[in-house]
């Protein structure tokens, strides 16, 4: 049987700023379709965790390895980093995340076209593509970037609190999205709120300085306890809800 090899592999990775250092001796495997949450208090570290994986920030320890190109890597990083008063349209703002190989500088070949024309619909902003981005609504500019994120269908789609600042419609309807997508692609999601993320991924990465794997989407107080993961969790549905209390480490 042959191993499979990981899309990323980090490995003992230290990382931080100016001398403070964030994270301390970090290691994860990312496998091919895996959805695995990231999770963690406020200053844990899961931010600074992305910027390494993404090539913003330098380890000041460790190893990150690619069995992938950083070209096949999606983004949508957490906030809007777009200036809402640029005169540009949803379908302009998508087509931007398209890859050299589909466009030249004055306009898209036929495979842009069809991607992005696939992308529009499968993301639900069909109708939507020649609004300005001005006109939009919080969720319909955050389903925009999603869309320009997966435009190109990256192998490994990298996430970063993308439910902030959205109405619980598209919230539910991202989540569905990203599970879809999960068929042909891996996610990897940072979050805050376990409890709303849990149904849809499949494996849980802790982030507190450290960082600990649990190999399931479902885990407990204790667990988070030993994992030194002071979060709260809040199941939602018709079941009621339960909230942990802080536990200090």
């Amino acid at each position: 049987m042959v191993k499979e090899i990981p899309i990323v592999e980090i490995r003992d990775l230290d990382a931080g700023y100016q001398g403070n250092r964030v994270l301390n001796k970090v290691s994860l495997s990312i496998m091919e379709r895996d959805f695995i949450g990231i999770i963690g208090p406020n200053g844990g570290g899961k931010t600074t965790l992305i910027k390494v994986l993404m090539g913003v920030m330098k380890p000041l320890k460790g190893s990150i390895k690619y069995g992938i190109d950083r070209s096949e890597i999606g983004y949508l990083p957490q906030g809007n980093q777009l200036d809402e008063r640029f005169p540009i349209t949803v379908r302009e703002v998508v087509a931007s995340g398209l890859k050299s190989n589909m466009q030249s500088a004055y306009r898209l070949n036929k495979a842009g076209k069809d991607q992005l024309d696939q992308t529009l619909h499968i993301t639900g902003l069909e109708l939507l593509q020649n609004r300005p981005i001005g006109a939009l609504s919080g969720g319909e500019l955050q389903r925009t970037l999603l869309a320009r994120a997966i435009v190109s269908s990256p192998r490994l789609l990298v996430l970063d609190e993308p439910d902030t600042h959205v109405d619980n419609r598209f919230e539910m309807e991202l989540y569905h999205l990203l599970r879809d997508l999960n068929k042909t692609m891996t996610i990897l999601l940072v979050s805050h709120d376990i409890g709303t993320i849990s149904p849809y991924i499949k494996s849980i990465a802790c982030v507190n300085r450290d960082l600990h794997y649990h190999a399931s989407n479902e885990i407990n107080e204790e667990q988070l306890k030993v994992y030194n993961c002071p979060i709260e969790i809040i199941s939602h549905g018709t079941v009621p809800h339960r909230v942990m209390k802080t536990h200090k480490h």
